[in-house]
């Protein structure tokens, strides 16, 4: 018999900018941001090799757009899984900001401190 798979663990870690995704109290990957004002900007997400394949990515950035949708702010989709998440999930639509030449260039600046 095989062992049933464990459910992934999504926690907000907001002293690192990041939600975390574990499986089986492994670090199985995260999806890394910066706010600005009332907007969250995600733009790094990354599943470590062991546990590509899972469908961890989606699992770990739905429960990170929800916490954003609960918290009243808004999502700036800078990471290129983010975007092409929010492109098949339409319901995140009406909280979903725009990439603009300005936001590159605050993040840029957050992300050199």
């Amino acid at each position: 018999m095989t062992e049933p798979a464990a459910t992934p663990v999504v926690q907000h870690v907001d002293a690192r900018h990041r939600y975390t995704i574990e499986v089986d109290g492994k670090p199985a990957g995260f999806t890394a941001y910066r706010d600005r004002d009332d907007r969250r900007v995600f733009f790094h997400t990354e599943i470590d090799d062991a546990f590509a394949g899972q469908g961890l990515a989606a699992i770990l950035v739905r429960e990170a757009l929800d916490d954003v949708r609960a918290a009243g702010k808004r999502i700036v989709p800078v990471c290129p899984y983010v975007a092409k998440f929010l492109k098949k999930h339409e319901e995140y639509t009406d909280i979903t900001d725009p990439v603009t030449p300005d936001t590159l260039t605050w993040l840029d600046a957050q992300l050199k401190h």
